[in-house]
């Protein structure tokens, strides 16, 4: 399992299909922003006192990221996606 490091977050994206017709449109990737569940989260950033700022979110969350935000990584058949804390938009609720 992925650990991150400081104020990066792991993410798995929910996968979104929009069919027309039988036919399976690859349009969703064309959104401004995608939703994904929290896998894990790193410690949290430190401020130039040395204070440790904890992440507003957890595992379990589920958010809005931005589209193109983050890197894709492969954890044996398993894709994530590896962004820092300000890529993510809200918690959805």
């Amino acid at each position: 399992m992925l650990k991150p490091l400081g104020d990066r977050v792991v993410l798995k994206v929910e996968e979104r299909e929009q069919k027309v017709g039988g036919f399976v449109i690859a349009g969703a990737g064309q959104d401004a922003t995608k939703t994904a569940k929290v896998i894990a989260v790193g410690e949290g950033i430190r401020t130039l006192n040395g204070e440790l700022v904890a992440p507003s979110v957890k595992a379990d969350d589920t958010v809005l990221v931005e589209s193109h935000a983050g890197i894709e990584v492969k954890d044996g058949e398993e894709k994530y996606l590896v962004v820092n804390e300000t890529n993510i938009l809200a918690i959805v609720e």
